[in-house]
């Protein structure tokens, strides 16, 4: 009982509540903008935001420094079983399989968005248990961490889900990137790189991507198009929800979704979309803040670099994207876009981060600590 007592009250004193705080006006902006859009849409999304919740608290209480050492190879060897899986047994929707119905309720799963928790813990784990020498990772260390990344980019980039695939790609090395590579390595990743784009380009891409990469370098496409009329329509300060014809008759394509941002410009104008951006930055570098504050933790490093990064990648290809900088590659603007998975998603990874940052320092709460202890006896 005091053990239990011990824990609940160390976890809650240990929060990073600033980064609870930060999502708050997220959630409020993203879910006013939902209900204005549709009723039936926004009482949906409560029941993702109360799913989430309880998604976050069950994360954040779940003892991972205990059970990281066997739960995460597990944890990362079933999702890319899922992955494979999806290629025999996955469900198409518009001529993409990414999904897995669950027989019996009709409730789809998409393994992809699983994977990219699954990849965090995979390599917060890996590099716990071998820390970067002084001059970084060396090619071999290099070679093992990066095939974490690149066996689900694979898979994932052949269903096809190439927008998915390029988050996990840049958020995998990001993670290793901040945690320690020697610079060699980086620059000749750089030279091969660029090399070998203009055959990725030729051989690896399919006729419609490279069709969207067209369009954003030269005509936007019909759901740009009416996203950029939206903005600017909304000016500097907004349009009243009335005078709001390119989302209210129906102009502007997946507005509650991956197109939300334009709907906030036409809303709330350029000072919105602004403020927008700028909760994203503060929460970006605070998780950036935490890495660094915690920089011989690699569990904690790993994870809110990961966080980091994903955030990053997310709100910058759905934005570049609806100004037709990047190709439409159906990205939601992370915990913002209509949704539950990625607001689930989001929440256990959260959760997760919450509860290494708690018990950083409780050495009676890690397995190797009570080995240690119990060989010393």
């Amino acid at each position: 009982m005091d053990s239990w007592f011990d824990f609940d009250k160390r976890i809650f004193k240990n929060f990073s509540y600033s980064l609870m705080i930060q999502l708050i006006p997220l959630f409020i902006i993203s879910s006013y903008l939902v209900y204005e859009i549709n009723t039936h849409l926004y009482n949906k999304q409560m029941v993702y935001y109360f799913i989430a919740a309880i998604a976050f608290f069950v994360s954040a209480f779940i003892p991972w420094r205990q059970i990281i050492w066997w739960f995460v190879p597990i944890f990362y060897v079933a999702n890319l079983g899922l992955l494979i899986a999806v290629e025999f047994i996955g469900k198409s929707i518009l001529g993409a399989k990414r999904w897995i119905e669950i027989p019996g309720i009709g409730v789809t799963i998409q393994p992809s968005e699983f994977i990219k928790v699954a990849v965090i813990m995979m390599l917060g784990y890996l590099i716990s248990r071998k820390p970067p020498g002084e001059k970084g990772y060396g090619v071999l260390d290099f070679i093992k961490l990066s095939i974490v990344i690149i066996i689900p980019f694979i898979i994932i980039a052949k269903e096809p889900d190439l927008g998915t695939a390029l988050v996990l790609l840049i958020a995998g090395y990001g993670i290793l990137f901040v945690v320690g590579i020697n610079w060699k390595i980086w620059v000749t990743l750089a030279i091969l790189t660029g090399a070998g784009a203009p055959l990725v380009y030729e051989y690896g891409l399919k006729s419609y991507q490279k069709t969207r990469i067209q369009d954003a370098l030269n005509k936007p496409s019909y759901q740009v198009r009416q996203a950029l009329i939206a903005i600017g329509s909304g000016g500097l300060e907004g349009k009243s929800k009335e005078e709001s014809t390119q989302t209210q008759l129906k102009f502007l394509p997946v507005s509650s979704t991956d197109f939300i941002f334009a709907y906030l410009g036409e809303r709330f104008g350029f000072k919105g979309m602004i403020a927008v951006i700028i909760l994203y930055i503060l929460l970006i570098f605070n998780l950036l803040y935490i890495s660094a504050k915690h920089a011989k933790d690699y569990l904690i490093k790993a994870f809110a670099t990961g966080i980091a990064f994903l955030l990053f990648v997310y709100m910058g290809v759905n934005i570049y994207m609806i100004i037709g900088l990047a190709p439409v590659v159906g990205l939601p603007l992370p915990m913002f876009s209509h949704g539950g998975t990625s607001f689930i998603i989001f929440a256990v990874i959260f959760g997760i981060l919450q509860n290494l940052i708690a018990f950083k320092d409780y050495s009676r709460y890690t397995s190797d600590s009570k080995i240690t202890m119990i060989s010393k006896e």
